[in-house]
């Protein structure tokens, strides 16, 4: 069930809309708008429910910190009030409310608008979602890595913790499609990308496809030899898929890992040490493939075979 948070400092008209939807939805009512937005910071809703006049915070005030919140931002509100004059309904809807219902309200009026505005968040939802994942693999695509490096790497400075960033691709791919045809190919890159997602799942992990048979994926919080081996894992796990190669060249599929750990400073780039992984992704091809080179905190490198 879609989850909606009521905030509203009278218990009659809360206990109202929740009887008006608790059949279709997870209702979960606030009394006091610091309860709001403590409830809305720490679950997920689809739409919330906000009360204009309540006293100390007002709906109004509430309503501008919903949308100075990133994880709350994008959680469309319906403010219901007795405030009918254009002025306070002008005022919401410039504040970011998605929509305005006057007491008394219809209950009819009510399941129809809020009906409407889950349909419309789930659909923006699925739109966002869709421009941030690789279509092939349904990883994260270059597109959102961009988006989220420039974050990750913020908060690593601000931290002053480790931060790992590697690049990888598939050994010898374009003999692969010669040799299997572009569709082979094409699920080779799924399996592959499938195997490593399961190995980046901490919240401080992000793992994409930066375009054709390379990837790309950061690491916070462990150092050089921690990040280390465990790159050298995940390129052992997709030798251990053992999907068949050309034989001229290797038995199975496999790939090649180039990275680098630093601890960011303010006046250092993420695209800078994107490149240092690179190169080391080229040292790997260079050295024989399907094996990780590594950069340390000192850009000394670290050789897996």
């Amino acid at each position: 069930m879609e989850k909606i948070l009521i905030v509203d400092d009278s218990p009659l008209q809360a206990a109202h809309l929740k009887d008006i939807l608790g059949d279709e939805y997870d209702i979960t009512v606030a009394q006091t708008p610091e309860d709001g937005l403590y409830q809305a910071s720490t679950d997920t809703f689809s739409l919330i429910l906000l009360d204009v006049v309540m006293p100390g915070m007002d709906g109004f005030t509430l309503l501008k910190k919903l949308q100075e919140e990133i994880i709350t931002q994008s959680v469309p509100v319906i403010l219901i009030t007795s405030l009918s004059d254009v002025e306070s309904e002008q005022k919401g809807l410039i504040l970011g409310a998605v929509d305005y219902i006057v007491k008394p309200f219809h209950e009819l009026i009510v399941k129809a608008r809020v009906n409407t505005h889950i349909k419309l968040y789930n659909y923006r939802k699925q739109i966002e979602y869709q421009s941030k994942t690789d279509q092939l693999t349904g990883v994260a695509n270059r597109r959102q890595h961009d988006l989220c490096s420039v974050t990750r790497w913020k908060e690593a400075t601000r931290l002053k913790v480790p931060f790992s960033v590697c690049m990888f691709d598939i050994d010898r791919f374009k003999l692969y499609n010669d040799t299997f045809g572009h569709p082979a190919g094409d699920k080779v890159i799924a399996a592959v990308a499938k195997e490593v997602s399961t190995h980046f799942k901490r919240s401080t992990d992000f793992f994409a496809r930066y375009g054709g048979e390379e990837f790309v994926a950061f690491l916070m919080g462990d150092d050089s030899e921690k990040a280390f081996e465990h790159l050298k894992k995940i390129r052992q796990a997709v030798e251990n898929l053992h999907i068949p190669h050309n034989p001229s060249v290797s038995e199975w599929v496999t790939i090649s890992i180039g990275g680098v750990t630093i601890i960011p400073k303010e006046d250092s780039s993420y695209d800078f040490y994107l490149k240092i992984a690179d190169a080391m992704l080229y040292d790997a091809k260079k050295f024989g493939r399907n094996q990780v080179v590594w950069a340390d905190e000192n850009i000394k490198q670290m050789r897996e075979k």
